[in-house]
């Protein structure tokens, strides 16, 4: 679970303004952290109850708001031919991650 804590931090501090582009970053690896999260929301249901759920919980909720203030809403799917779970659910089933793009692009052409 650390593993995906940190895919989706370093997600998010990509995504914000003052982060320089000193790596490359490909599409396949947004995916592979939107997956990530996805992995987080499985994990989380069941650790709410349990010792240190809750602060746990509180940081997930603190980086989905770094991260919904670092993307915009994509009501057209614009990603979509990149961008795609990996798990076949139908599209209301998905989590908000997956609707989102980025303010600015992460990826070369």
């Amino acid at each position: 679970m650390a593993h995906r804590f940190a895919s989706w931090e370093r997600l998010v501090h990509r995504l914000e303004p003052d982060w320089l582009a000193e790596d490359l970053y490909m599409e396949v690896e947004y995916n592979n952290d939107l997956d990530s999260r996805d992995g987080l929301s499985d994990v989380m249901s069941a650790l709410v109850e349990e010792e240190g759920g809750q602060a746990l919980s509180q940081l997930l909720e603190c980086l989905d708001a770094r991260f919904h203030a670092a993307t915009a809403p994509d009501p057209d799917l614009s990603l979509r031919p990149w961008i795609r779970p990996t798990k076949d659910r139908p599209e209301e089933e998905l989590g908000e991650w997956w609707k989102r793009k980025p303010v600015r692009v992460l990826w070369a052409d």
